[in-house]
């Protein structure tokens, strides 16, 4: 089997998540919890002129938007479904991403879910794994 390479998305992939998909990112695993990462990570995000879906069980609004209990519970279309869950859990998010609709799928730092990378590729959705967009997005220029 061929190794695969560190980086999962490649700089241009990158790029065209951050600037041609779409502005609705649905943010899975986000929370009023101030200390958790992906509230930081929102708010650069809402700050890149991108609209945030909160998607937790709690289902609270965060930053001003209206959160949902689930991808399938948000009345209409996400672009990018960024995912701060674990690596165990992302998977069956990035199925329910590609049966929304996205465009798009992003893995944060440290949830790495090969399979999953392969089947919503396979899908025709763009992916990214194990990087954070509020990272790469200032690095656009």
């Amino acid at each position: 089997m061929p190794r695969r390479p560190a980086v999962y998305g490649d700089a241009a992939t990158v790029r065209k998540i951050l600037t041609e998909l779409g502005d609705t990112w649905a943010v899975v695993g986000l929370s009023n919890n101030q200390g958790r990462a992906a509230y930081g990570v929102a708010d650069v995000l809402q700050r890149f002129g991108k609209r945030i879906v909160p998607v937790h069980p709690k289902a609270e609004t965060v930053h001003g938007e209206q959160g949902y209990p689930s991808l399938e519970a948000i009345p209409f279309p996400v672009d990018v479904v960024d995912v701060f869950v674990n690596s165990d859990l992302a998977g069956a998010i990035a199925d329910e991403a590609v049966a929304k609709g996205a465009q798009a799928v992003w893995f944060q730092l440290g949830v790495i879910d090969e399979a999953a990378y392969d089947r919503t590729r396979a899908a025709g959705l763009e992916m990214v794994m194990d990087r954070c967009p509020a990272i790469e997005i200032p690095r656009l220029g």
